[in-house]
């Protein structure tokens, strides 16, 4: 069965960090763009950043630049979202994403992990 476990979710104070984890299971990344979107209540899902496991382009939403770091370790199946300076605007749930198209565009055969909820107070 294929799943995406992410975790590292949790409360944090605005300036702090936290980092994210996803772990793949039943599926290799194989060349797929694996990235993280996020949900905040009441919005629309939105692509955070993603990466592509062949060649490494990375793509971030203009929101995060500077501060968010995507990684990946293909050998382990893991990816990685490094977010620095939080804002309270990033409390969201965020999700683990696998096979994106280009700028982290959602493909029909996307899958999706369950969310890690991320809540930065003021």
């Amino acid at each position: 069965e294929v799943q995406l476990q992410a975790s590292g979710g949790g409360l944090v104070q605005a300036g702090g960090s936290l980092r994210l984890s996803c772990a793949a299971f039943g599926f290799t990344f194989g060349g797929r763009t694996i990235g993280w979107f996020r949900q905040a209540p009441g919005d629309v899902r939105e692509a955070v950043s993603c990466i592509s496991s062949s060649n490494g382009e990375i793509d971030y939403a203009d929101s995060v630049k500077g501060r968010f770091t995507i990684s990946i370790d293909t050998a382990k199946g893991m990816v990685f979202l490094q977010m620095n300076r939080l804002k309270p605007a990033d409390t969201a749930v965020y999700f683990c994403v696998a096979s994106l198209g280009p700028y982290c565009t959602v493909r029909s055969d996307t899958r999706w992990g369950q969310g890690t909820l991320v809540t930065v107070s003021s």
